[in-house]
């Protein structure tokens, strides 16, 4: 039986007001950006399960048993409150999981997690994702900041692989694509640096408890990932050498 990896968030909906002289009307838009990912890490022989923002709420794990289903999970620009916020405790006033200590417990107990750069990742645009006001970042190997952390790179910005001999980037070279951001985040006594962009953590990783995580602070989808970071000859290698090192406890 093939190892479960969940990859939660990388979706949007887009909601546009068309003004055509006296008239006007509202159009909206459903789109996902885990494509690439998933191929990777379908490739890599793993089952791919994946939860849309729209969806995650309600559908991410509740309990232990039901986490620990995954060898390895995976945050994407998904911001903290859709974890925290369930319909029955946002709508209803019940108490709920508290979806952020579950990732920490799932950690600690020997899960691998990873948390991916994106606009709701870290702290995010605004500071709206706040995972620094929560668990998930006892079990981070970066430390979070508490303002909006986006670092936006117009011009391009290419990262700079500081141990190359760690295991996640057997088989990937030194040179990398240039990267059009990133969520800027501070090295932690918890983690290890691995890769930097701008000075910055890019790839850092960490063991907590029985477990393992990763902080990968860009982006693995447009537009911080550019076509030539997704469409890069070594995009799936790399993102097999890291999940099977998350799920190699």
């Amino acid at each position: 039986m093939k190892k479960k990896v969940l990859l939660a968030g990388e979706s949007w909906v887009t909601y546009s007001r068309h003004i055509k002289g006296f008239d006007s009307f509202f159009t909206s838009e459903y789109e996902e950006g885990m494509q690439w990912l998933k191929a990777a890490i379908e490739e890599a022989g793993y089952e791919f399960v994946f939860i849309s923002n729209t969806y995650a709420a309600e559908k991410f794990p509740v309990t232990i048993d039901e986490i620990n289903e995954y060898a390895a999970v995976m945050l994407s620009d998904i911001g903290s409150n859709t974890l925290l916020l369930t319909n029955q405790c946002f709508k209803e006033g019940k108490i709920t999981a508290n979806r952020c200590q579950l990732i920490k417990d799932y950690v600690l107990n020997g899960g691998g997690f990873c948390m991916i750069g994106g606009y709701l990742s870290f702290s995010g645009v605004n500071a709206a994702a706040r995972y620094g006001q929560t668990a998930v970042a006892d079990i981070l190997p970066v430390e979070v900041l508490n303002i909006d952390d986006r670092n936006e790179n117009p011009q391009g910005v290419i990262p700079q692989i500081i141990n190359g001999s760690h295991e996640i980037f057997k088989g990937i070279p030194q040179d990398w694509p240039f990267f059009l951001g990133y969520n800027k985040t501070l090295p932690s006594e918890k983690g290890e640096v691995l890769a930097t962009i701008n000075g910055d953590p890019f790839v850092s990783v960490g063991k907590f408890g029985k477990g393992r995580s990763a902080a990968f602070t860009s982006d693995c989808s447009p537009h911080w990932a550019p076509p030539g970071f997704v469409n890069w000859q070594y995009y799936n290698a790399f993102w097999k050498n890291l999940v099977d090192w998350l799920a190699s406890k």
